[in-house]
């Protein structure tokens, strides 16, 4: 019951949880890691941004570790939702990306680094990546490491930018556009490198 108030919360209160998140309260840090681990199946607000603005509340390692524990937690309920549960939900996601088994391979031959670098580089969607290897033979302490380390760099990037975001708006906005264009640059390699090798 909690968890269904806090959903209808993100989609109908995202504006005021993000003021509250905002106003650094004691209630801030769990209502902080909470929303993040929500929008990993709800993303009613970029992730980035709202890194960003943790990280200008409470600063770049503590909003960093703020956002990484909050991700994380929700990548992992995401994992053990299509592993145990919701199989029709788990099969629609898949139906969105029928080349998704395709990533299945890469799992078999190295799933501890196969996760490492789609989280670096994310050049599949998070929350398929998460049903994926839930539906796989992937253990979960593997998922979890790796998802820890995998996430941390662009989770620092998104914290330092908004936390610069107050003084120095552009210096800011410049992190943020560097960041989004090496992963498209990364992504649009990765395509084209798969289309030739089909």
């Amino acid at each position: 019951m909690i968890t269904i108030s806090i959903i209808i919360l993100a989609y109908t209160q995202k504006e005021g949880m993000l003021h509250l998140i905002e106003s650094g309260e004691s209630t801030a840090i769990i209502i902080s890691l909470l929303f993040v681990a929500l929008l990993v199946f709800f993303p009613v607000t970029p992730f980035a941004i709202v890194a960003g603005i943790i990280g200008s509340v409470f600063g770049v390692w503590t909003g960093s570790i703020i956002s990484l524990c909050g991700s994380v937690f929700g990548s992992l309920i995401m994992f053990f939702v299509a592993r145990y549960g919701f199989q029709q939900w788990v099969q629609k996601v898949l139906n969105k990306y029928p080349k998704a088994k395709e990533y299945e391979s890469i799992f078999q031959k190295n799933a501890f680094l196969g996760i490492l670098l789609f989280r670096i580089a994310p050049v599949i969607p998070a929350p398929l990546l998460n049903v994926l290897c839930g539906v796989s033979m992937i253990r979960w302490p593997i998922f979890f490491i790796a998802t820890l380390i995998g996430k941390f760099p662009s989770i620092v990037i998104f914290t330092f930018a908004g936390s610069l975001f107050a003084s120095n708006k552009l210096l800011s906005v410049i992190i943020y556009g560097t960041y989004f264009v090496i992963i498209a640059i990364i992504t649009t390699i990765h395509i084209q490198k798969r289309k030739i090798q089909m």
